[in-house]
């Protein structure tokens, strides 16, 4: 499967009269874009906001990030399950506004949303203030349960990125990337005498408003499979989860995956990438059990010599990372996992809720537990009060001058577990 993926680089985002890509900058027509955006009668107010890199600009709560991206040739469309059928994606050609996101916030569903500084200390540990942000504030009517609510917003958001993913479709691209996976006995044979790697893509799918969907299928209902890599750039895995900001993968995130891409970087270079197997976190033993046991198995009939396993979140599912480490090792295939760390905010305590003596290759993203002060900004969009009660805050976070500490926990993506982050390891 071959995905073309043509890159418009987008320098500035401004309201206008006519939605569009010009020289670079998207011109945003408020109006269209809200009226596409709440379109559900369970939203009763909807606005939009634009937050720049090197403002003194926060977003509070954080609920999901989304990249606006058109399909321009080829089978389905973007979000496949949501916004168009469940046709297979990831051939032919999309158009992306690199640069551009939407991003979504409004009264707080979960505790575990996150916070975006554009400028300031805050900006250095999220990716989301280099990215030319249109802020979609949703509101639903009273009386919406809070997996509902998740729901309106969530939809909302992709509402929004198919509207000015569109603005993209008959631009001519700067520049152009090209990734092909092929069916696995052509793959295999392309490069034979390279050692086959597997990425093992765990999903957040551990309990209430702990939702990833691929092809608009909750993934607590899936058995592990196979996706092809191309898949996921064109939104066939999507967040629907409120899970702790700091390594929660927003939808921007899975669309861009960092792994998948350097894993394509070096393929046919240093090694075959096979493609992905895509597996859940769950909250009981014999579910854990299960999965692991067919992520191993899976991997093993692939033929893989060895795997990345990425994690998100963190505590119970430190479980299934391991179970996936250990079974999968014992099959003689090697193993790296990627996780971040909860080692409290001197950084002396246990960083994982589970571990193993085979899981001797990690990659970890941070400590989530570090602590930060965000100085006052001129515009909040959102509600800074939440502060005190997102995950890595506190009672007494959000002091009376609107400055902020909180452990980087509540910071939106600050300690990635699959590297789209900002922090990074030196030696002294």
């Amino acid at each position: 499967m071959q995905l073309k993926i043509g890159n418009i680089y987008i320098k500035d985002v401004q309201f206008a009269s006519t939605t569009e890509v010009k020289d670079g900058v998207l011109h945003l027509n408020k109006d269209e874009f809200l009226a596409v955006a709440g379109d559900d009668e369970r939203i009763a107010s909807v606005d939009v906001y634009l937050a720049k890199p090197g403002e003194e600009t926060r977003i509070i709560p954080v609920k999901d990030v989304i990249e606006p991206r058109v399909k321009v040739e080829g089978d389905g469309g973007i979000f496949p399950g949501f916004m168009c059928g469940v046709e297979q994606v990831g051939s032919g050609t999309t158009h992306v506004l690199k640069g551009a996101a939407i991003v979504t916030t409004g009264r707080i569903v979960g505790f575990q949303e996150g916070i975006v500084d554009m400028s300031g200390p805050g900006a250095e540990y999220t990716p989301f203030s280099k990215t030319y942000n249109i802020v979609l504030k949703v509101e639903p009517i009273d009386g919406i349960l809070q997996h509902e609510h998740e729901e309106i917003v969530r939809l909302a958001g992709f509402r929004a990125g198919i509207y000015v993913g569109k603005a993209g479709k008959d631009v001519t691209p700067d520049d152009y990337k090209t990734f092909e996976t092929k069916p696995l006995v052509q793959q295999i044979n392309e490069y034979p005498d390279l050692p086959k790697v597997v990425y093992v893509y765990m999903l957040q799918t551990q309990g209430l408003l702990h939702d990833t969907y691929v092809y608009g299928v909750d993934a607590k209902k899936i058995i592990p499979t196979f996706l092809y890599p191309t898949e996921v750039f064109d939104g066939a895995v999507v967040s629907g989860n409120c899970v702790s900001a700091c390594d929660k993968n927003p939808s921007y995130v899975h669309m861009n995956h960092p792994v998948i891409e350097e894993l394509y970087a070096k393929h046919g270079k240093e090694f075959n990438f096979l493609g992905c197997v895509v597996t859940n976190e769950n909250v009981t033993l014999m579910d854990k059990e299960r999965s692991s046991n067919m992520t191993a198995k899976l991997v093993e009939f692939i033929g893989a010599d060895a795997v990345i396993i990425s994690e998100e979140g963190f505590g119970n599912p430190d479980a299934d990372l391991v179970m996936n480490c250990n079974k999968i090792t014992k099959k003689g295939i090697k193993t790296v996992l990627i996780t971040d760390e909860y080692a409290g905010q001197d950084g002396a305590s246990q960083s994982l809720a589970d571990s193993t003596p085979v899981g001797d290759a990690v990659v970890t993203g941070g400590n989530a537990n570090e602590i930060i002060k965000l100085p006052v900004m001129k515009t909040v969009i959102g509600y800074p009060e939440v502060a005190e009660v997102i995950a890595g805050g506190f009672q007494g976070s959000l002091a009376s001058d609107g400055s902020i500490i909180v452990e980087l926990q509540a910071i939106t993506g600050a300690t990635s577990e699959v590297g789209y982050g900002k922090l990074s390891a030196r030696t002294y």
